[in-house]
Protein backbone atom coordinates (compact mmCIF):
# COMPACT_ATOMS: atom_id res chain seq x y z
CA UNK A 1 0.00 0.00 0.00
CA UNK A 2 1.22 3.83 -0.37
CA UNK A 3 0.44 7.08 0.68
CA UNK A 4 0.09 10.34 -0.93
CA UNK A 5 1.78 13.76 0.84
CA UNK A 6 1.29 17.04 -0.43
CA UNK A 7 4.32 19.45 0.31
CA UNK A 8 4.51 22.78 0.00
CA UNK A 9 6.87 23.80 -3.14
CA UNK A 10 9.90 24.55 -1.11
CA UNK A 11 9.49 21.13 0.43
CA UNK A 12 8.58 19.06 -2.83
CA UNK A 13 12.08 21.04 -4.75
CA UNK A 14 14.09 20.14 -1.38
CA UNK A 15 13.30 17.06 -1.57
CA UNK A 16 13.86 16.05 -5.24
CA UNK A 17 17.24 17.70 -4.69
CA UNK A 18 18.18 15.61 -2.49
CA UNK A 19 16.89 12.72 -4.30
CA UNK A 20 19.13 13.91 -7.11
CA UNK A 21 22.06 14.52 -5.23
CA UNK A 22 22.78 11.48 -3.48
CA UNK A 23 25.43 12.42 -0.76
CA UNK A 24 25.49 10.86 2.24
CA UNK A 25 25.65 14.13 3.60
CA UNK A 26 22.53 16.73 2.93
CA UNK A 27 22.26 20.51 4.87
CA UNK A 28 18.88 22.46 4.33
CA UNK A 29 18.21 25.64 6.16
CA UNK A 30 14.90 26.97 6.25
CA UNK A 31 13.03 29.31 8.17
CA UNK A 32 11.36 28.98 10.95
CA UNK A 33 7.64 27.51 10.79
CA UNK A 34 8.33 26.85 7.07
CA UNK A 35 7.88 22.84 7.63
CA UNK A 36 11.55 21.28 8.06
CA UNK A 37 9.97 18.52 10.32
CA UNK A 38 7.48 17.69 7.23
CA UNK A 39 10.83 17.71 4.83
CA UNK A 40 13.11 16.02 6.62
CA UNK A 41 10.19 13.35 8.02
CA UNK A 42 9.46 12.57 4.10
CA UNK A 43 13.08 11.80 3.19
CA UNK A 44 13.57 9.29 5.90
CA UNK A 45 10.50 7.73 4.44
CA UNK A 46 12.29 7.89 0.84
CA UNK A 47 15.28 6.13 2.31
CA UNK A 48 13.18 3.29 4.40
CA UNK A 49 11.38 2.57 0.99
CA UNK A 50 14.50 1.83 -0.53
CA UNK A 51 16.57 0.09 2.46
CA UNK A 52 14.15 -1.30 4.37
CA UNK A 53 15.85 -2.58 6.91
CA UNK A 54 17.53 0.97 8.10
CA UNK A 55 16.50 2.31 11.08
CA UNK A 56 15.97 6.09 11.61
CA UNK A 57 18.04 8.15 14.58
CA UNK A 58 17.02 11.80 15.25
CA UNK A 59 19.33 14.43 17.21
CA UNK A 60 17.20 16.69 18.70
CA UNK A 61 18.32 19.97 21.11
CA UNK A 62 16.24 19.24 23.73
CA UNK A 63 14.26 16.95 25.93
CA UNK A 64 11.13 18.88 25.35
CA UNK A 65 11.77 18.41 21.38
CA UNK A 66 12.41 14.54 21.20
CA UNK A 67 8.66 14.58 21.87
CA UNK A 68 7.58 16.76 19.60
CA UNK A 69 9.83 14.49 17.08
CA UNK A 70 7.79 11.47 18.00
CA UNK A 71 4.54 12.70 17.47
CA UNK A 72 5.11 14.06 14.32
CA UNK A 73 6.66 11.12 12.95
CA UNK A 74 4.02 9.07 14.20
CA UNK A 75 1.88 11.41 11.49
CA UNK A 76 3.84 9.76 8.68
CA UNK A 77 3.38 6.30 10.08
CA UNK A 78 6.69 6.41 11.52
CA UNK A 79 7.30 5.25 15.12
CA UNK A 80 10.11 6.54 17.33
CA UNK A 81 11.00 6.04 20.90
CA UNK A 82 11.54 9.60 22.44
CA UNK A 83 12.35 7.70 25.78
CA UNK A 84 15.40 5.20 24.20
CA UNK A 85 18.83 5.38 26.47
CA UNK A 86 21.93 3.84 26.31
CA UNK A 87 21.03 1.32 28.97
CA UNK A 88 18.50 0.11 26.42
CA UNK A 89 21.15 -0.90 23.85
CA UNK A 90 19.67 -1.95 20.78
CA UNK A 91 16.62 -0.12 19.00
CA UNK A 92 13.84 -1.49 20.41
CA UNK A 93 11.86 -3.87 18.60
CA UNK A 94 8.53 -2.27 17.10
CA UNK A 95 10.01 1.16 16.32
CA UNK A 96 11.54 2.82 13.23
CA UNK A 97 14.24 4.17 15.24
CA UNK A 98 15.13 6.91 18.09
CA UNK A 99 15.00 10.23 19.36
CA UNK A 100 17.95 11.33 21.19
CA UNK A 101 19.69 14.61 22.08
CA UNK A 102 23.19 15.96 21.67
CA UNK A 103 23.92 16.15 25.11
CA UNK A 104 23.39 12.29 25.40
CA UNK A 105 25.20 11.79 22.32
CA UNK A 106 28.12 13.56 23.97
CA UNK A 107 27.57 10.78 26.82
CA UNK A 108 26.84 7.71 24.86
CA UNK A 109 28.64 8.41 21.42
CA UNK A 110 29.94 4.24 21.25
CA UNK A 111 26.68 2.99 21.88
CA UNK A 112 25.42 5.35 19.13
CA UNK A 113 27.96 4.15 16.92
CA UNK A 114 27.11 0.75 17.23
CA UNK A 115 23.50 1.15 16.31
CA UNK A 116 23.92 3.76 13.67
CA UNK A 117 25.23 2.01 11.16
CA UNK A 118 23.30 1.69 8.19
CA UNK A 119 20.99 3.69 10.32
CA UNK A 120 19.54 7.05 8.52
CA UNK A 121 20.38 9.97 10.74
CA UNK A 122 18.54 13.52 11.02
CA UNK A 123 20.24 16.57 12.87
CA UNK A 124 17.71 18.92 14.35
CA UNK A 125 19.40 22.40 14.57
CA UNK A 126 22.79 20.84 13.87
CA UNK A 127 24.62 24.23 15.06
CA UNK A 128 23.89 22.96 18.61
CA UNK A 129 26.94 20.14 17.43
CA UNK A 130 29.28 23.28 17.66
CA UNK A 131 27.71 24.24 21.55
CA UNK A 132 30.96 22.41 22.69
CA UNK A 133 33.97 20.67 21.43
CA UNK A 134 33.40 17.60 22.68
CA UNK A 135 29.31 17.90 21.65
CA UNK A 136 30.96 17.92 18.05
CA UNK A 137 33.81 15.48 18.38
CA UNK A 138 30.61 12.78 20.23
CA UNK A 139 28.36 13.65 17.50
CA UNK A 140 31.29 12.52 14.65
CA UNK A 141 32.30 9.38 16.49
CA UNK A 142 28.69 8.35 17.17
CA UNK A 143 27.45 8.87 13.20
CA UNK A 144 30.30 8.57 10.90
CA UNK A 145 29.52 4.42 10.22
CA UNK A 146 25.58 6.05 9.25
CA UNK A 147 24.32 5.36 6.03
CA UNK A 148 23.14 9.12 5.49
CA UNK A 149 22.57 12.13 7.65
CA UNK A 150 20.68 14.87 6.86
CA UNK A 151 21.11 18.19 8.81
CA UNK A 152 18.18 21.02 9.11
CA UNK A 153 17.85 24.44 10.53
CA UNK A 154 16.42 27.07 11.04
CA UNK A 155 19.06 30.05 11.23
CA UNK A 156 22.49 29.92 9.28
CA UNK A 157 25.23 29.67 11.23
CA UNK A 158 28.86 30.16 11.15
CA UNK A 159 31.69 27.37 12.08
CA UNK A 160 33.12 30.08 15.07
CA UNK A 161 35.48 28.14 17.02
CA UNK A 162 34.02 24.78 16.76
CA UNK A 163 33.47 23.20 13.18
CA UNK A 164 30.53 21.02 12.52
CA UNK A 165 30.57 17.70 11.59
CA UNK A 166 29.08 16.35 8.18
CA UNK A 167 28.98 19.62 7.28
CA UNK A 168 30.95 21.44 4.52
CA UNK A 169 32.23 25.43 4.86
CA UNK A 170 32.94 27.60 2.27
CA UNK A 171 35.45 29.72 4.10
CA UNK A 172 34.08 30.02 7.60
CA UNK A 173 30.18 29.68 6.67
CA UNK A 174 28.07 26.57 6.79
CA UNK A 175 27.61 25.93 3.05
CA UNK A 176 23.45 24.76 2.63
CA UNK A 177 22.61 22.36 -0.26
CA UNK A 178 19.00 23.96 0.13
CA UNK A 179 18.28 27.04 1.75
CA UNK A 180 14.53 28.28 2.23
CA UNK A 181 14.79 32.39 3.60
CA UNK A 182 12.06 33.92 5.44
CA UNK A 183 11.61 36.78 2.23
CA UNK A 184 11.14 33.27 0.46
CA UNK A 185 8.51 31.92 2.52
CA UNK A 186 6.88 35.46 3.17
CA UNK A 187 6.44 35.37 -0.79
CA UNK A 188 5.00 32.38 -1.36
CA UNK A 189 2.69 33.30 0.75
CA UNK A 190 0.53 30.83 4.09
CA UNK A 191 3.96 29.76 5.17
CA UNK A 192 4.93 32.12 7.90
CA UNK A 193 3.54 35.46 9.61
CA UNK A 194 5.19 39.16 8.69
CA UNK A 195 6.99 40.21 12.34
CA UNK A 196 6.79 43.79 13.36
CA UNK A 197 9.43 44.73 15.83
CA UNK A 198 7.80 48.04 18.52
CA UNK A 199 10.87 49.19 19.89
CA UNK A 200 10.94 50.99 23.43
CA UNK A 201 13.66 53.75 24.59
CA UNK A 202 14.40 54.12 27.86
CA UNK A 203 16.59 56.27 30.64
CA UNK A 204 18.78 54.32 32.79
CA UNK A 205 20.58 54.26 35.47
CA UNK A 206 22.85 52.11 37.66
CA UNK A 207 25.91 51.06 39.97
CA UNK A 208 28.91 49.69 37.77
CA UNK A 209 31.05 46.69 39.12
CA UNK A 210 33.53 49.09 39.90
CA UNK A 211 31.06 51.44 42.23
CA UNK A 212 30.91 54.29 39.49
CA UNK A 213 27.20 55.89 39.38
CA UNK A 214 26.35 55.60 35.37
CA UNK A 215 23.34 56.68 33.36
CA UNK A 216 22.22 56.50 29.96
CA UNK A 217 19.74 56.04 27.37
CA UNK A 218 19.55 53.64 24.09
CA UNK A 219 20.46 56.61 21.86
CA UNK A 220 24.17 56.66 24.32
CA UNK A 221 26.95 55.62 22.38
CA UNK A 222 28.90 53.13 25.15
CA UNK A 223 31.77 50.29 25.04
CA UNK A 224 30.50 46.96 25.20
CA UNK A 225 30.50 46.61 28.82
CA UNK A 226 28.19 49.07 29.68
CA UNK A 227 26.00 48.46 26.93
CA UNK A 228 25.31 45.09 28.30
CA UNK A 229 24.92 47.08 31.82
CA UNK A 230 22.30 49.23 30.18
CA UNK A 231 20.21 46.51 29.03
CA UNK A 232 20.11 44.42 32.04
CA UNK A 233 18.69 47.88 33.96
CA UNK A 234 16.07 48.27 32.01
CA UNK A 235 15.04 44.64 32.22
CA UNK A 236 15.03 44.95 35.84
CA UNK A 237 12.43 43.72 37.90
CA UNK A 238 12.82 46.85 40.02
CA UNK A 239 12.25 49.76 37.52
CA UNK A 240 9.71 50.93 35.00
CA UNK A 241 10.96 49.71 31.65
CA UNK A 242 9.48 46.25 31.87
CA UNK A 243 6.72 47.11 33.39
CA UNK A 244 5.74 49.86 30.47
CA UNK A 245 6.76 47.16 27.97
CA UNK A 246 4.41 44.64 29.76
CA UNK A 247 1.29 46.85 29.47
CA UNK A 248 1.96 47.78 25.81
CA UNK A 249 2.28 43.74 24.77
CA UNK A 250 -0.84 42.70 27.25
CA UNK A 251 -2.98 45.48 25.64
CA UNK A 252 -1.81 44.45 21.79
CA UNK A 253 -2.56 40.84 22.84
CA UNK A 254 -5.76 41.79 24.19
CA UNK A 255 -6.69 43.73 20.85
CA UNK A 256 -5.56 40.09 18.66
CA UNK A 257 -7.95 37.46 20.78
CA UNK A 258 -11.02 39.77 19.91
CA UNK A 259 -10.67 38.02 16.53
CA UNK A 260 -7.82 35.24 17.39
CA UNK A 261 -9.76 34.23 20.54
CA UNK A 262 -6.30 31.74 21.79
CA UNK A 263 -3.96 33.95 20.38
CA UNK A 264 -0.90 33.61 22.86
CA UNK A 265 2.06 35.61 24.29
CA UNK A 266 5.65 35.00 24.80
CA UNK A 267 8.09 36.15 27.53
CA UNK A 268 11.73 35.41 26.85
CA UNK A 269 13.30 35.81 30.50
CA UNK A 270 16.78 35.91 31.67
CA UNK A 271 17.10 34.04 34.44
CA UNK A 272 14.60 31.51 36.80
CA UNK A 273 14.37 34.46 39.07
CA UNK A 274 13.61 36.93 36.47
CA UNK A 275 10.68 34.66 34.57
CA UNK A 276 8.91 34.62 37.96
CA UNK A 277 9.29 38.29 38.48
CA UNK A 278 7.60 38.37 35.49
CA UNK A 279 5.28 36.23 35.42
CA UNK A 280 3.93 38.07 38.95
CA UNK A 281 3.83 41.68 37.29
CA UNK A 282 1.83 40.09 34.79
CA UNK A 283 -0.56 38.53 37.29
CA UNK A 284 -0.37 41.42 39.80
CA UNK A 285 -0.44 44.69 37.94
CA UNK A 286 -1.95 43.15 34.78
CA UNK A 287 -4.51 40.53 35.90
CA UNK A 288 -3.07 38.13 33.26
CA UNK A 289 -2.27 34.38 34.32
CA UNK A 290 1.05 33.05 32.97
CA UNK A 291 2.64 29.40 32.54
CA UNK A 292 6.53 29.91 33.44
CA UNK A 293 8.71 27.59 32.33
CA UNK A 294 12.51 27.26 32.92
CA UNK A 295 14.62 24.62 32.26
CA UNK A 296 15.27 22.87 35.76
CA UNK A 297 11.44 21.91 35.94
CA UNK A 298 11.08 18.58 35.28
CA UNK A 299 7.45 19.00 33.70
CA UNK A 300 8.87 21.62 31.65
CA UNK A 301 8.07 19.70 28.40
CA UNK A 302 4.32 19.20 29.98
CA UNK A 303 3.56 22.54 30.63
CA UNK A 304 4.90 23.53 27.51
CA UNK A 305 2.96 21.31 25.65
CA UNK A 306 -0.44 21.97 27.63
CA UNK A 307 -0.01 25.86 26.87
CA UNK A 308 0.29 25.16 23.19
CA UNK A 309 -3.16 23.16 23.25
CA UNK A 310 -4.63 25.87 25.64
CA UNK A 311 -5.83 29.35 25.87
CA UNK A 312 -3.94 30.66 28.36
CA UNK A 313 -2.73 34.36 27.15
CA UNK A 314 0.94 34.38 28.31
CA UNK A 315 3.81 31.85 28.71
CA UNK A 316 7.00 33.06 30.55
CA UNK A 317 10.43 30.82 29.83
CA UNK A 318 13.92 30.86 29.91
CA UNK A 319 15.43 29.38 26.18
CA UNK A 320 13.16 26.52 26.89
CA UNK A 321 10.91 27.83 23.70
CA UNK A 322 14.24 29.62 22.12
CA UNK A 323 14.07 27.37 19.03
CA UNK A 324 11.97 23.90 17.75
CA UNK A 325 9.05 24.56 19.78
CA UNK A 326 6.06 24.30 18.00
CA UNK A 327 3.00 27.01 19.12
CA UNK A 328 1.20 28.37 16.78
CA UNK A 329 -0.80 30.33 18.51
CA UNK A 330 2.21 32.89 19.99
CA UNK A 331 1.24 36.00 18.33
CA UNK A 332 3.09 38.64 20.92
CA UNK A 333 6.50 37.97 22.45
CA UNK A 334 8.52 40.45 24.32
CA UNK A 335 12.15 40.40 24.26
CA UNK A 336 13.28 40.42 28.08
CA UNK A 337 16.57 38.89 27.83
CA UNK A 338 20.40 39.84 27.95
CA UNK A 339 20.89 37.52 25.39
CA UNK A 340 21.76 39.86 22.08
CA UNK A 341 23.22 36.81 19.49
CA UNK A 342 22.27 37.22 15.92
CA UNK A 343 21.83 33.25 15.93
CA UNK A 344 19.02 33.70 19.61
CA UNK A 345 17.04 36.97 18.35
CA UNK A 346 16.33 34.64 14.96
CA UNK A 347 15.54 31.82 16.91
CA UNK A 348 13.08 34.06 19.23
CA UNK A 349 11.41 35.47 16.26
CA UNK A 350 10.92 32.05 14.48
CA UNK A 351 9.16 31.29 17.79
CA UNK A 352 6.04 34.00 16.47
CA UNK A 353 6.29 33.06 12.19
CA UNK A 354 4.46 29.80 12.70
CA UNK A 355 1.27 29.94 10.42
CA UNK A 356 -2.48 29.40 11.46
CA UNK A 357 -4.54 28.14 8.69
CA UNK A 358 -8.27 30.01 8.45
CA UNK A 359 -6.85 32.92 10.30
CA UNK A 360 -6.96 35.89 8.69
CA UNK A 361 -4.32 39.18 9.23
CA UNK A 362 -1.79 37.50 11.18
CA UNK A 363 0.88 39.87 12.21
CA UNK A 364 2.77 39.06 14.78
CA UNK A 365 4.31 41.36 17.30
CA UNK A 366 7.82 41.10 19.31
CA UNK A 367 8.45 44.14 21.88
CA UNK A 368 12.26 45.02 22.16
CA UNK A 369 14.21 47.29 24.28
CA UNK A 370 15.68 49.68 21.58
CA UNK A 371 19.24 48.18 22.27
CA UNK A 372 21.30 49.38 19.63
CA UNK A 373 22.00 45.64 18.91
CA UNK A 374 18.65 44.21 18.88
CA UNK A 375 17.50 47.06 16.75
CA UNK A 376 20.28 46.04 13.77
CA UNK A 377 18.56 42.34 14.50
CA UNK A 378 15.30 43.30 13.85
CA UNK A 379 16.12 45.93 11.14
CA UNK A 380 17.40 43.00 9.08
CA UNK A 381 14.45 40.81 9.42
CA UNK A 382 12.17 43.61 8.64
CA UNK A 383 14.17 44.67 5.79
CA UNK A 384 13.42 41.04 4.66
CA UNK A 385 9.66 41.29 5.50
CA UNK A 386 9.25 44.38 3.36
CA UNK A 387 11.11 42.42 0.12
CA UNK A 388 9.56 39.72 0.39
CA UNK A 389 10.42 38.86 -3.06
CA UNK A 390 14.12 39.90 -3.23
CA UNK A 391 16.25 36.98 -2.63
CA UNK A 392 17.97 38.39 0.81
CA UNK A 393 21.80 39.13 0.71
CA UNK A 394 23.96 36.58 1.82
CA UNK A 395 26.48 38.28 4.08
CA UNK A 396 25.95 37.53 7.79
CA UNK A 397 26.39 39.39 10.04
CA UNK A 398 29.98 38.82 12.52
CA UNK A 399 28.54 37.07 15.41
CA UNK A 400 28.08 39.09 18.40
CA UNK A 401 30.98 39.52 21.32
CA UNK A 402 29.16 42.09 23.47
CA UNK A 403 26.46 39.40 24.31
CA UNK A 404 26.33 38.43 27.84
CA UNK A 405 28.49 35.35 28.60
CA UNK A 406 29.29 33.26 31.45
CA UNK A 407 32.65 35.22 32.23
CA UNK A 408 30.39 38.22 32.10
CA UNK A 409 28.37 37.00 34.93
CA UNK A 410 31.27 36.83 37.14
CA UNK A 411 31.06 40.11 38.61
CA UNK A 412 27.68 40.92 38.30
CA UNK A 413 27.12 40.35 42.46
CA UNK A 414 28.78 44.00 42.06
CA UNK A 415 26.12 45.29 39.69
CA UNK A 416 22.80 47.10 41.01
CA UNK A 417 20.02 48.49 38.90
CA UNK A 418 18.84 51.43 40.03
CA UNK A 419 16.12 52.82 37.80
CA UNK A 420 14.84 52.24 34.45
CA UNK A 421 12.45 54.14 32.83
CA UNK A 422 10.67 54.15 29.37
CA UNK A 423 10.22 56.56 26.71
CA UNK A 424 9.34 56.57 23.32
CA UNK A 425 8.35 53.86 21.24
CA UNK A 426 8.19 52.97 17.78
CA UNK A 427 7.74 50.69 14.83
CA UNK A 428 10.71 52.06 12.70
CA UNK A 429 10.18 51.45 9.17
CA UNK A 430 7.31 48.60 9.88
CA UNK A 431 4.48 50.32 8.49
CA UNK A 432 5.14 51.60 5.35
CA UNK A 433 3.11 49.51 3.05
CA UNK A 434 4.66 46.67 3.49
CA UNK A 435 1.30 44.52 3.98
CA UNK A 436 1.66 40.95 3.07
CA UNK A 437 -1.00 39.16 1.50
CA UNK A 438 -2.37 36.20 3.50
CA UNK A 439 -3.68 33.92 0.41
CA UNK A 440 -1.25 31.60 -1.17
CA UNK A 441 -2.11 31.12 -5.00
CA UNK A 442 -4.94 29.05 -4.74
CA UNK A 443 -4.03 27.45 -7.93
CA UNK A 444 -1.19 25.29 -6.05
CA UNK A 445 -3.69 23.64 -3.82
CA UNK A 446 -4.64 21.74 -6.66
CA UNK A 447 -1.26 21.20 -7.74
CA UNK A 448 -0.32 17.49 -8.68
CA UNK A 449 3.18 18.71 -8.73
CA UNK A 450 3.20 18.94 -5.31
CA UNK A 451 1.66 15.80 -3.87
CA UNK A 452 4.31 13.17 -3.45
CA UNK A 453 3.56 9.62 -3.49
CA UNK A 454 5.29 7.44 -0.60
CA UNK A 455 6.02 3.41 -0.23
CA UNK A 456 4.88 2.28 3.66
CA UNK A 457 7.78 1.99 5.70
CA UNK A 458 9.00 -1.42 6.79
CA UNK A 459 6.79 -3.17 9.17
CA UNK A 460 8.14 -3.71 12.42
CA UNK A 461 8.48 -6.51 14.98
CA UNK A 462 4.90 -7.13 16.16
CA UNK A 463 2.83 -5.91 13.55
CA UNK A 464 0.06 -7.71 12.59
CA UNK A 465 -1.53 -5.42 9.77
CA UNK A 466 0.67 -3.00 7.30
CA UNK A 467 0.98 0.36 9.02
CA UNK A 468 -0.35 2.17 6.32
CA UNK A 469 -3.52 -0.03 7.41
CA UNK A 470 -3.48 1.16 10.66
CA UNK A 471 -6.35 4.35 10.24
CA UNK A 472 -3.11 6.44 10.53
CA UNK A 473 -3.35 9.48 7.80
CA UNK A 474 -0.12 9.97 6.60
CA UNK A 475 0.69 13.88 7.85
CA UNK A 476 -2.74 14.42 8.80
CA UNK A 477 -3.73 15.47 11.85
CA UNK A 478 -2.18 14.09 15.91
CA UNK A 479 -1.65 10.77 15.55
CA UNK A 480 -1.22 8.98 18.96
CA UNK A 481 2.74 7.52 19.12
CA UNK A 482 3.50 4.32 19.75
CA UNK A 483 5.10 4.49 23.13
CA UNK A 484 1.90 6.63 23.82
CA UNK A 485 0.09 3.91 22.76
CA UNK A 486 1.90 1.10 25.16
CA UNK A 487 1.50 3.53 27.83
CA UNK A 488 -2.17 3.54 27.48
CA UNK A 489 -2.40 -0.49 27.09
CA UNK A 490 -0.25 -1.18 29.66
CA UNK A 491 -2.87 1.10 31.72
CA UNK A 492 -6.09 -0.92 30.93
CA UNK A 493 -3.67 -3.81 31.61
CA UNK A 494 -3.72 -2.90 34.56
CA UNK A 495 -7.23 -2.18 35.19
CA UNK A 496 -8.14 -5.74 34.24
CA UNK A 497 -5.76 -7.25 36.61
CA UNK A 498 -7.58 -5.53 39.48
CA UNK A 499 -10.51 -6.26 38.34
CA UNK A 500 -9.42 -9.90 38.39
CA UNK A 501 -7.89 -9.79 41.83
CA UNK A 502 -10.97 -8.35 43.24
CA UNK A 503 -13.08 -11.59 41.67
CA UNK A 504 -10.55 -14.22 42.08
CA UNK A 505 -8.85 -13.38 45.22
CA UNK A 506 -5.57 -13.70 43.92
CA UNK A 507 -2.36 -11.77 44.23
CA UNK A 508 -1.45 -8.85 41.23
CA UNK A 509 1.67 -11.11 40.96
CA UNK A 510 0.20 -14.24 40.34
CA UNK A 511 -2.66 -12.75 37.87
CA UNK A 512 0.06 -10.91 36.27
CA UNK A 513 2.03 -14.09 35.70
CA UNK A 514 -1.08 -16.01 34.45
CA UNK A 515 -1.37 -13.09 31.84
CA UNK A 516 1.88 -13.15 30.61
CA UNK A 517 1.67 -16.84 30.32
CA UNK A 518 -1.56 -17.24 28.46
CA UNK A 519 -0.68 -14.16 25.74
CA UNK A 520 3.32 -14.83 25.07
CA UNK A 521 4.63 -12.22 27.50
CA UNK A 522 7.93 -12.14 29.19
CA UNK A 523 7.92 -8.53 30.95
CA UNK A 524 4.91 -6.05 30.50
CA UNK A 525 7.34 -3.45 29.61
CA UNK A 526 8.76 -4.84 26.76
CA UNK A 527 5.77 -5.99 25.28
CA UNK A 528 4.78 -4.79 21.80
CA UNK A 529 1.72 -3.09 20.85
CA UNK A 530 0.27 -6.32 19.76
CA UNK A 531 1.46 -8.48 22.60
CA UNK A 532 -0.26 -5.91 24.60
CA UNK A 533 -3.52 -5.91 23.33
CA UNK A 534 -3.14 -9.88 23.02
CA UNK A 535 -2.53 -9.53 26.96
CA UNK A 536 -5.59 -7.63 27.33
CA UNK A 537 -8.08 -9.55 25.04
CA UNK A 538 -7.18 -12.22 27.29
CA UNK A 539 -7.74 -10.60 30.21
CA UNK A 540 -10.87 -9.34 29.40
CA UNK A 541 -12.07 -12.75 28.65
CA UNK A 542 -11.39 -14.33 31.79
CA UNK A 543 -12.99 -11.45 33.49
CA UNK A 544 -16.50 -12.16 31.44
CA UNK A 545 -15.85 -16.27 32.70
CA UNK A 546 -15.75 -15.00 36.09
Amino acid sequence: MTRSIRLRPWQKAAFEKYVAAGQDDFLTVATPGAGKTTFALTVARHVLSERPRSRVIVVAPTAHLKVQWAKAAARFALHLDPAWSPSDGEFPSDMHGIVTTYQQVASSADVLASLSTDAFVIFDEIHHAADDRAWGDSVRRAFTPSVRRLAISGTPFRSDTNSIPFVRYVLDEAAPDFEYGYGDALGDGRVVRPVYFPRTGGEMEWTAPDGSLQSASFDDSLDQVRSSQRLRTALSLEGEWLPTVLREAVGRLDEIRKTHTDAGGLVIAIDQDHARGIASILRDRFGQQATVVTSDDPDASDRIAKFSAGTTPWLVAVRMVSEGVDIPRLRVGVYATTTTTELFFRQAVGRFVRWVPGVKGQKAYLFIPDDPRLRSRAFQIADQRRHSLRKRDQERAERDPAALDEGAEEQMSLFAALSAVATDQSVHATFDGDEVDDDLDPSLDDDPNLVLTLAPPPPLSGDRRPLEDMGIELGGAAARTRREEKRRLREQNAEIVATLVRRTGQTHAQINAELNRLSGVGRITEATVTQLRRRLEVGEQLARRL
